[in-house]
């Protein structure tokens, strides 16, 4: 289990808006879609990159999964309020996690939040982490089967930051388990319009 400074800031942007909606990029876990929904009255898709991943390894396709992301979640830009990405971008070879990244912020509304877990030590477990929210401020994690392995080499900050480019980092934590967890935030301007310059 880890203590989560992130679960407070997601619950502040979803209490904030009416009808709001929360896409989670992990497979179902029953105990998150009743945490989001005793708490705040939102939308939740559930959207399993995951399984997506362990099925273009099985099926030795790894090189279409970029271009496979890039259709794969339909969604209106600027549609979500939070997105739950998890570790999923430490199984991502770069082609494929930069256009994971592109596609979360193009989806996700301006004021709005992304969560995601990085790996600071490298691992080649073939294993997924399973994360489930235990309350605003724990969230408990195991491991499970998988396919795919982490990458050989973890994200640098830099890298992270070049991927969320158009994001702004409103936390970032480490954690003893030696993984980063980051939330990032999109500014509110972004989607006004520039005044004409006259």
């Amino acid at each position: 289990m880890y203590r989560s400074k992130a679960l407070a800031g997601l619950l502040a942007v979803l209490g904030a808006r009416p009808a709001a909606e929360l896409l989670d990029l992990g497979p179902v876990v029953g105990a998150n879609i009743a945490f989001f929904g005793d708490r705040v009255p939102c939308k939740i898709h559930i959207e399993d990159l995951y399984a997506d991943l362990d099925r273009h390894v099985q099926e030795g396709a790894l090189e279409q999964f970029p271009d496979f992301l890039q259709r794969r979640l339909p969604l209106p830009d600027e549609s979500i309020d939070v997105v739950l990405c998890w570790d999923l971008f430490d199984y991502l070879e770069p082609p494929a996690a930069a256009v994971l990244a592109a596609q979360v912020t193009r989806l996700i509304r301006p004021g709005g939040a992304v969560l995601a877990l990085f790996a600071t030590v490298p691992a080649r477990e073939p294993a997924y982490t399973r994360y489930v929210i235990e309350d605003e401020e724990h969230v408990r994690y195991r491991a499970r089967p998988a396919a795919a392995s982490r990458r050989r080499e973890v994200l640098q900050n830099r890298d992270i930051l070049r991927m969320f480019d158009r994001l702004q980092v409103s936390d970032s934590t480490l954690l003893r388990s030696q993984v980063r967890e980051m939330l990032f935030r999109k500014p509110a301007e972004t989607s006004a319009p520039r005044p004409a310059v006259r």
